[in-house]
């Protein structure tokens, strides 16, 4: 695969990813955060706010990655 190749694929999923992601977490906010305590909103919102980087982060450099020769 090219890296151009490569760069479309990540350039079309991470916006998808993100938005899937996004509601993903509103859901869970709304089933688990009407009642909650505030810490428990605090620590939802943490957590919820930075995980979706994790598969962007692993996705970046294999989209950036040379191919081997």
């Amino acid at each position: 695969m090219t890296p151009r190749q490569k760069k479309l694929i990540g350039a079309v999923a991470i916006p998808v990813w993100i938005a899937i992601y996004a509601l993903i977490v509103m859901r869970l906010a709304v089933d688990i955060l009407p009642n909650a305590h505030w810490l428990v909103e605090l620590l939802f919102y943490a957590l919820a706010g930075t995980l979706w980087i994790i598969p962007v982060g692993l996705a970046l450099p294999w989209m950036h990655r040379e191919p081997k020769r």
